[in-house]
């Protein structure tokens, strides 16, 4: 057995059944043991930040991280901003990055790069294997490392003799590790701050934006009189009819310090205290009241639906049913607007779609309107790297095994870094419905250009535009295996998304906005 027959034997052993892929030479052994040993699904993508953004999407619709395959260090580099995204997110993911065999890297061939510099600006857990022998068990330490609590990202470097010489051995999978333990002392904490005097805010993100923590929140709330927000890089919500009709904290860092100023105290449930995306000139980094109190109840590493049904405990906060966020919206008509899109989504979305939210400025008022939507799963991108948006829908389409609809919200300037998304979208006959919002410029540069109090000029504004020429989406979705159409209107927009819906592979509409 070789190092790369052990590798694939080992990660199937710990629960990898999913590679998401984009090989060279390095790692011609892997791909060649992919073939031979069956039980993990091979995807291609055309780009690697492709590749990573897939995996991120994977692991927050399945629960598990997958695998990745990227060719040396400039592959590796090429993912990364997506493995900024997808540890932003924190999602595990295990990458397995070629390397020039241990003999040749002397030479400094044309390859050779600090692929392991790189991989620890991105990764929790860094390793590079030089012995076949080895592969298995440092294989195994990956995977244990991409399921730590709450989803970390692990790369294995792998010159490429580590792969191809024998001496492999195939490693026994490792207990995954239990998340750090709910602190008595923080739960009393916030148990003490919700009984007390002042307005107080439970802000909830990671494990306590999903249904189970939901609930267990909206009861210390309905007990205490106690408000409840989102995080704004909340990476995944569930939403929709029988879920908490969650706020996130506003993007616009005026705007978040109104909302959040009346606020003495914030209990942060998987939560960072709020900050602004960016500095400006002359406003505070920070988006709470400078004489807010904040309360950790839990870390990201530790159990937020743990630690909420003990603050729940600790309060004898009784049960208490979600509030209904009322009727389904009507399919809408008309002129394009944000709030139609939304409308429209959510009158029209199959039951437990999922929706891969990058919109950027476009969408910041989509959630009052989809509140009433049938439950859903809706995901952010969390880094602020653009270009996760045609990814992440592709991976969480595979996480969910082909069986749920899945809509990309995506405005155009971000969706031409990772455009060859669609082409594995329609390899893989995936159910993906992507409504590219077209307005033809980068309309959230637009704004930020007032808000550092800059003067933008007729050169700064050709920066910003997508026109001259103008982007055909239709061509560019056809050339990739996907069929388009264009919508002026909401009516239009209506036909094609209930169309899209009802076939098997994918959509994309263009939306004039």
């Amino acid at each position: 057995m070789n190092g790369a027959e052990s590798l694939v034997h080992s990660l199937l052993k710990s629960g990898i059944d999913t590679c998401f892929a984009n090989p060279g030479t390095s790692e011609m052994h892997f791909v060649a043991a992919l073939d031979r040993i069956p039980g993990i699904r091979c995807v291609l993508g055309l780009q690697e930040n492709v590749v990573t953004g897939m995996a991120d999407g994977y692991f927050r619709i399945a629960r598990k991280p997958a695998a990745t395959l990227l060719h040396c260090g400039p592959g590796l580099a090429n993912g990364m901003a997506n493995l900024h995204n997808a540890r932003r997110a924190r999602s595990g993911i295990v990458n397995v990055v070629g390397d020039q065999a241990t003999y040749h890297r002397p030479h400094d061939a044309p390859l050779t790069a600090d692929t392991d510099g790189m991989a620890r600006t991105v990764s929790h857990w860094v390793r590079t294997t030089a012995r076949s022998a080895d592969v298995g068990r440092d294989a195994v330490q990956a995977v244990q490392a991409a399921r730590s609590m709450p989803g970390q990202i692990a790369t294995l470097i792998l010159p490429s003799d580590a792969s191809w010489d024998d001496g492999g051995a195939v490693a026994d999978p490792l207990a995954v590790p239990a998340p750090a333990a709910v602190d008595a002392n923080a739960v009393e904490t916030a148990a003490r701050a919700l009984r007390g005097a002042g307005p107080v805010l439970l802000l909830l993100a990671g494990q306590g934006v999903l249904a189970p923590a939901q609930a267990l929140a909206w009861r210390i709330a309905r007990a205490t009189g106690a408000s409840l927000m989102a995080d704004y890089l909340s990476a995944h919500l569930a939403r929709g009819k029988g879920r908490l009709q969650l706020a996130r904290v506003p993007y616009n860092t005026d705007l978040a310090r109104e909302v959040l100023a009346p606020f003495k105290t914030i209990i942060l449930v998987n939560a960072k205290p709020p900050v602004g995306f960016f500095a400006y000139p002359g406003k505070p980094s920070t988006q709470y009241a400078e004489d807010a109190d904040l309360v950790t109840l839990s870390r990201p590493d530790q159990d937020a639906t743990a630690a909420l049904q003990a603050l729940v405990d600790a309060l004898g906060a009784p049960p208490a049913d979600l509030p209904d966020p009322g009727p389904r919206p009507e399919a809408p008509s008309g002129k394009v607007t944000s709030e139609g899109l939304a409308r429209a989504v959510a009158a029209l979305m199959p039951e437990q779609s999922i929706v891969s939210d990058e919109s950027v400025s476009y969408g910041r008022d989509f959630y009052p309107h989809t509140h009433a939507a049938p439950p859903h799963d809706w995901l952010h991108l969390a880094g602020g790297a653009i270009g996760d948006g045609l990814p992440v829908a592709t991976g969480a389409a595979i996480g969910a095994g082909g069986q749920r609809r899945v809509i990309s919200l995506q405005a155009d300037g971000s969706a031409m870094y990772s455009l060859q998304s669609l082409w594995t979208q329609a390899r893989e006959k995936l159910p993906c419905t992507t409504i590219i919002l077209s307005n033809r410029k980068y309309q959230i540069l637009l704004g930020e250009y007032a808000n550092v109090g800059a003067n933008p000029g007729r050169t700064a504004l050709d920066m910003l535009d997508l026109g001259n020429p103008d982007i055909n989406w239709v061509q560019l979705a056809n050339g990739m295996g996907v069929e388009a159409a264009v919508a002026q209107d909401l009516e239009t927009l209506c036909d094609l998304m209930r169309a899209s819906f009802a076939q098997p592979g994918p959509f994309l509409i263009e939306l004039a906005i």
